[in-house]
């Protein structure tokens, strides 16, 4: 019986021992496949072992430029269109009496210029009225005027006086090519009536321009 026992034993112990054996053998395995992995160079961009991995924000998109809005080309503004009929101005606020203090005339590509220039701003109303022949008649005598060319303007200023601040020429002749004279037909009790002889047609554009005020009448060449 002890015998068997020990034999029994012997075996049991034999066993144990084979069994730490292999334990230490695969310890010692692993251990050799770490150390190597460990010192193995890491791949280019790899995070090291038992780092913590966030999730980066997405990059925001970089904006698109913004054109700015090309600057609208400044176009400029076109004379008014010459007129054959008749044609009124009139002011929304004027002097008592707008003071003429210049009178003038010039020559221009396509157009003869006649300038009224006043000294204290602009005058009441201002009526155009294209006529045929050149006779115009004083007020308020009736007495005729007839001045140089075939056809004529008459120019009535209303509420201003060309006596006060004016001291030129009262009747000008001119060897323009379509405005042949102007001349004051009257200047009475705040009326100033100018008369313009025409060589050619009557057709005119007028306006009223500022610093200084003045009225410009352009006559059309033909």
């Amino acid at each position: 019986m002890n015998t068997f026992f020990s034999a029994t034993a012997e075996r049991n112990r034999s066993y144990r021992i084979v069994g730490v054996a292999a334990v230490l053998v695969a310890a010692v395995a692993v251990g050799v496949m770490f150390a190597v992995n460990a010192n193995r160079p890491q791949p280019t961009g790899a995070l090291p072992v038992g780092a913590n991995v966030q999730a980066s924000p997405a990059a925001s998109a970089a904006p698109s430029p913004v054109s700015s809005p090309s600057a609208a080309p400044v176009v400029a503004s076109t004379q008014a269109v010459f007129s054959c009929s008749s044609s009124n101005i009139s002011a929304t606020q004027s002097p008592a009496a707008a003071f003429v203090d210049a009178i003038r005339t010039g020559s221009h590509a396509g157009y003869d210029r006649v300038v009224v220039e006043f000294k204290n701003g602009q005058p009441g109303s201002i009526s155009i009225r294209p006529q045929a022949g050149t006779t115009f008649h004083q007020a308020p005598s009736g007495k005729a005027d007839t001045l140089a060319g075939r056809n004529g303007i008459l120019v009535i200023i209303r509420g201003a006086d060309a006596h006060t601040a004016y001291s030129g020429v009262r009747d000008l002749k001119t060897s323009s090519p379509s405005l042949a004279e102007v001349r004051v037909i009257e200047d009475f009790e705040g009326q100033i009536t100018l008369g313009l002889g025409l060589k050619q047609t009557s057709c005119y554009r007028a306006s009223v321009l500022t610093n200084p005020v003045r009225l410009v009448i352009d006559v059309q060449a033909s």
